[in-house]
């Protein structure tokens, strides 16, 4: 009953505060696609993903209702930086749900619209409240369809702004003044070059949900020296289904603790026996993951960050599960130098890659899993029907048969006057499907995560690799199949499952069932070393096909957007050289920055990743259709 008391004065103060709506609320999963791909056709950088902003305590003023509810303490403010547009995780600031998406839009356009301007710094003397003003004004001249999504945002937050008369009348005049000038600033943008001046100690002004926050309170980021994307970090893996709300935090600086040991250690209370250990009870243990951790990370208004400058060596070794030369895959050659794309100096590196081609040292021959034979052979009989076959070719010059229709034809001309034709024969021949294909699979160490209770994701890419082979081996199209992994820029780890040249045979399965996890995802010299390959193929249409689990990363700075952008380059150059490259990826996060590298309909997305063998080679057959 008390809770029950409890939970209904929560609702009804909240709702009497009146500063948020929860019954219209929009969060960011609804919009980030649609505020993403408005953000990069303004004119936005399509290399910036979408990610969600920091809840801050912003220390304004509020009202008393407010200070009861608990309520309005905090905000999330759209920002941007050189790699991430954030926007806030939820809106429910209007009561309206069409409102609140329109401020997730016009948030995405005023941020584009803050790319064109010229940077702050250069700017000597401008603030914030002019900048918004600039880019505001650059958006209504630039789109005008946004103009009436702006005016319709501005009459709903502006009374929210001076409030009602009663709470006007209680506001000391110099914070009415300032409220006044931010809503002049809002209707009229450019009017207003300062705020009016408060005394001393007066509470900031409370945050403008329809601008840019600055990044100046922003802790500038450390050095990273190596380490891979902690988005995607080798051998972590988010279950496919799971709908996780993603949240960001405000970091703070502070030092390194120094002491590791205290007074406290002489005496470890938790030596001491208590009755309960002598009770059947069922206790967690240190390796068992805290069921209540993303909450209280949640609830943390910063994360204190420090900088460790002892070298990591020292302390720990990342390289010790890399296997002996006696038992690591067999090197096949010295290893072929490839470039890599800097977008921070925006050069193309020459051989600063090493691609090294290995081959499984225990790999012998072996039939076809019994658990994908009748898939592989429903799969062969729809895949013969695109075999080529021999067909009549009607009005041709030469040919083993007259064409009756072609001869009739001819005569009508000839007593009408025309000239008739001399293309009078059938021909019989055979089209070839003149198609090469190479599929690229990505075997780091992320595919050792579990997709199910009885599969992880490797065992799929390999029953994938082993239908794919089933299905094209009935088509008679050339294809071949490799696997890559990473281990900083000097070891691009390449596996060599199949070349065009090869029939796909016990030997070849032998080589897909001895697949194991590798290491790290150096994505772009991967597919440069595959272009390589492809286009060397005298096929019409040479398409590379890519399977991936998640984000390009590696040791040595290859990781968020220098992974990225370098994937990218390599997409481009594969390109020009006329290849089709199309991935397909089992990370549900992909959306958010697979189109940035392969176009909108340059990739899909697998919701459940244990249908990709089954789903692979349809997704040929419509690319080759």
């Amino acid at each position: 009953m008390e809770e029950a008391v409890g939970k209904l004065w929560h609702r009804l103060i909240t709702r009497a505060a009146g500063v948020s709506h929860p019954a219209a609320v929009v969060r960011l999963r609804e919009v980030e696609r649609t505020a993403g791909v408005l953000f990069r056709a303004l004119g936005g950088d399509p290399g910036l993903r979408v990610a969600a902003a920091p809840v801050d305590e912003h220390r304004a003023r509020r009202s008393f209702i407010a200070r009861v509810a608990g309520a309005g303490s905090h905000a999330a403010l759209a920002r941007m930086d050189a790699t991430t547009l954030r926007l806030p995780p939820e809106i429910d600031a209007f009561p309206e749900r069409g409102l609140n998406r329109d401020l997730y839009l016009w948030l995405a356009a005023l941020a584009a619209a803050r790319q064109v301007l010229p940077p702050a710094e250069t700017l000597e003397g401008e603030s914030e409240l002019q900048r918004n003003q600039r880019a505001t004004l650059t958006v209504l001249a630039s789109w005008p369809g946004m103009a009436s999504r702006y005016q319709r945002l501005v009459e709903a937050y502006a009374p929210r702004r001076l409030g009602s008369s009663r709470n006007a009348s209680r506001m000391p005049p110099a914070e009415r003044a300032r409220e006044e000038a931010i809503v002049a600033a809002l209707r009229e943008p450019g009017s207003v070059t300062a705020l009016p001046p408060v005394p001393a100690g007066t509470p900031p002004a409370a945050p403008v949900l329809l601008w840019l926050a600055g990044d100046e309170a922003a802790p500038a980021p450390f050095p990273r020296n190596r380490g891979a994307d902690p988005e995607q970090a080798p051998g972590s893996s988010t279950q496919p289904g799971e709908d996780s709300e993603r949240h960001a935090h405000r970091a703070e600086r502070v030092e390194l603790p120094k002491e590791k040991n205290g007074l406290m250690m002489v005496f470890r209370a938790e030596s001491l026996l208590a009755v309960t250990e002598f009770l059947k009870l069922n206790r967690p243990t240190d390796d068992e993951p805290d069921p209540n951790a993303a909450d209280a990370a949640r609830d943390l208004d910063k994360l204190a960050l420090a900088e460790d400058r002892e070298k990591v060596a020292s302390k720990v070794r990342f390289d010790l599960d890399l296997p002996s030369d006696a038992e690591d895959d067999v090197v096949l050659g010295a290893g072929i130098p490839q470039p890599e794309w800097d977008y921070r100096k925006r050069i193309l590196l020459p051989d600063h890659v090493r691609v090294i081609e290995m081959a499984a040292r225990n790999a012998p021959p072996g039939p076809l899993p019994v658990s994908l034979q009748a898939t592989a052979r429903r799969l062969r009989q729809q895949f013969a029907a695109l075999q080529p076959g021999w067909r009549w070719l009607r009005g041709q010059p030469e040919g083993s048969e007259l064409d009756v229709d072609a001869a009739v034809r001819a005569q009508t001309d000839r007593h009408c006057g025309r000239q008739p034709s001399e293309q009078l024969y059938l021909s019989l021949e055979t089209r070839e499907r003149d198609l090469a294909c190479l599929v690229l699979a990505d075997l780091s160490l992320s595919t050792d995560a579990w997709v199910s209770s009885q599969a992880r994701v490797i065992d799929v890419i390999r029953d994938a690799l082993l239908l794919f082979g089933e299905a094209l081996g009935a088509t008679g199209d050339a294809f071949a199949l490799a696997g890559f992994s990473s281990v900083r820029r000097e070891k691009v780890r390449f596996h060599r499952l199949k070349d065009f040249g090869e029939r796909f045979d016990n030997r070849i399965r032998g080589r897909i069932l001895a697949l194991k996890p590798g290491y790290y995802t150096r994505l772009g010299a991967a597919i440069r070393r595959a272009t390589k390959l492809l286009e060397a193929q005298p096929a019409s249409r040479r398409i590379l096909l890519i399977l991936s689990d998640g984000k390009p990363n590696d040791l040595d700075l290859y990781d968020g957007r220098y992974g990225i952008e370098d994937t990218r380059a390599a997409i481009v150059e594969a390109r020009r050289a006329g290849l089709a490259p199309f991935c397909v990826t089992i990370d549900r996060e992909g959306a958010g920055y697979l189109p940035h590298l392969f176009g909108p309909a340059g990739f899909t997305v697998i919701r459940k990743p244990e249908e990709l063998p089954s789903r692979l080679p349809l997704f040929y057959a419509q690319l080759t259709r």
